[in-house]
């Protein structure tokens, strides 16, 4: 009965930061609000969990992208100044790393000093991959030399499932909105250059191909790009002579 009440009591601790999370994701205005609610679901998760970072890897190479305390931030920065660790070869493996810090000495010296240094007994990583350009790890430092338990890594891989689908999906949205925001911009960008081009016509009796070279003429020869020339012919234009 102790066991089934501890097991119900951990669903409902996954349950409860899941739906945390996912409101998050439904209100959050940008990626590093998401990416912080994750590191707090996370902690709240795990048993022994005390402190929560996310490792990034992109093109630039490994970072931190959120943390719920600086001292998980300065056991992060020890491994990427090693170019190895436990969140780096999660993230390189696709496999969970789970340790405590007497097993990590040798593999990993610099992780380990500074792991220690700050109070981390304990460490899991588990691999976190959102597409073909951002992947990396969800890394938990516990405080306890408990070295965390075969069922914390289990809890940790069903939370991934989770937040790895809902970083997918932030994601998708946010390049939806670029793809948006580069059409909009686009769209503008070419109705003031029709607008200056239709103004030139009219005054110089020019046509179509005139005004525009005459338009690009002066962007090249002024280093200002193209929509800028534009939209700055078009309200000289538009001023009245007072003259």
């Amino acid at each position: 009965m102790v066991g089934d009440a501890r097991v119900a009591e951990l669903l409902d601790d996954v349950r409860s930061a899941m739906a945390a999370l996912t409101k998050t994701l439904e209100t959050a205005s940008d990626i590093a609000e998401v990416l912080h609610a994750v590191c707090v679901e996370a902690v709240r998760v795990v048993p022994g969990a005390d402190m929560a970072s996310i490792t990034a890897i992109d093109g630039r190479g490994p970072r931190t992208a959120a943390y719920t305390d600086e001292r998980a931030l300065e056991v992060d920065r020890a491994q990427y100044t090693a170019s190895d660790g436990p969140s780096l070869r999660a993230a390189a493996t696709a496999e969970t790393v789970r340790l405590s810090l007497d097993n990590a000495s040798e593999l990993w010296p610099e992780f380990a000093a500074s792991a220690k240094q700050v109070g981390v007994s304990s460490y899991l990583a588990a691999p976190l991959r959102i597409d073909d350009h951002l992947t990396g790890a969800i890394n938990l430092f516990g405080f306890g030399d408990h070295g965390f338990a075969e069922a914390d890594s289990k809890l940790l891989d069903l939370y991934v499932v989770v937040v790895t689908f809902g970083l997918r999906t932030v994601r998708r949205y946010q390049q939806v909105r670029e793809m948006a925001d580069h059409l909009e911009t686009a769209m503008r960008s070419r109705a003031v250059i029709e607008q200056a081009k239709g103004i030139l016509m009219a005054t110089l009796k020019i046509s179509d191909d005139a005004a525009i070279e005459r338009l690009i003429a002066y962007s090249q020869d002024t280093n200002t790009k193209l929509r800028q020339i534009a939209a700055d012919f078009v309200r000289k234009a538009s001023v009245p002579d007072n003259r």
